[in-house]
């Protein structure tokens, strides 16, 4: 995988496999639960206002949806999730983080390490590699849905930081979490449809792996998106 498309592409295809085993919707409940503490209308809280998009664009059934938001505004009974992030060393010296939604702390930590050593890795302090990673907003537009100079236009007046065409099949368009929003609001009201939209988290460099080092890389990265506390897995490396 090189650069972010790549590892979008793969998290895209992951989503899809774990929508068949169930496992997204206890993710995507946990986060529509910790969104709706900050305020339960989503007209005004933009976190769970995406959080319900994915609900829906996962067929999430409304009454799930519903549950879950009003266990976060205390309507409901419910387990309470704290959030975590952990930081650590893959194999090569890749750098990794690790967004968690846990009823365990404990739990999750030494699940966490395990999976960290079982592939040559290890967990680290935090800030230990947070600093090579910036937040960004991450769109992707199909090639076939819009013209370039159309796509361009929009993002430039949104104040996007760049936009690429590298991928053979979408556009990229890479924000600061202050302009994504409205961005993806400029598409919609063009009535222009979305393949991906993101909150990220993306490396300053990258290291390329080769050999085993990269099958134990990737071997990491699947067990750890696999973890039902886990929430996203960034990264640094790239393979051909």
């Amino acid at each position: 995988m090189s650069g972010h498309s790549k590892w979008a592409g793969i998290k895209h295809k992951k989503a899809i496999i774990d929508a068949k085993r169930g496992k997204v919707f206890t993710r995507i409940g946990r986060e529509l639960t910790i969104a709706a503490k900050q305020g339960g209308n989503p007209e005004s809280n933009a976190r769970l206002r995406k959080a319900i998009e994915d609900a829906k664009a996962a067929n999430m059934p409304t009454d799930n949806i519903k549950k879950a938001i009003q266990r976060g505004t205390g309507e409901l009974p419910g387990v309470t999730y704290e959030e975590f992030v952990y930081e650590g060393y893959g194999p090569g010296g890749v750098a990794v983080m690790i967004e968690v939604t846990t009823d365990n702390k404990n739990r999750t930590h030494s699940e966490i390490r395990k999976t960290f050593s079982s592939h040559g890795g290890n967990l680290g302090d935090t800030g230990c590699v947070g600093w090579m990673f910036q937040p960004k907003g991450y769109i992707a537009v199909e090639k076939s849905k819009v013209k370039e100079d159309e796509l361009m236009n929009i993002a430039i007046d949104g104040g996007a930081d760049d936009v690429k065409s590298d991928d053979e099949s979408v556009y990229e368009i890479f924000t600061s979490p202050s302009d994504f929003e409205k961005i993806k609001k400029a598409l919609s009201d063009k009535k222009i449809p979305i393949e991906t939209a993101e909150n990220t988290m993306l490396p300053s460099t990258y290291i390329k792996l080769e050999g085993n080092d990269a099958r134990k890389m990737i071997e990491l990265a699947d067990e750890l998106e696999e973890n039902d506390d886990v929430k996203n897995v960034y990264s640094n490396f790239e393979v051909d």
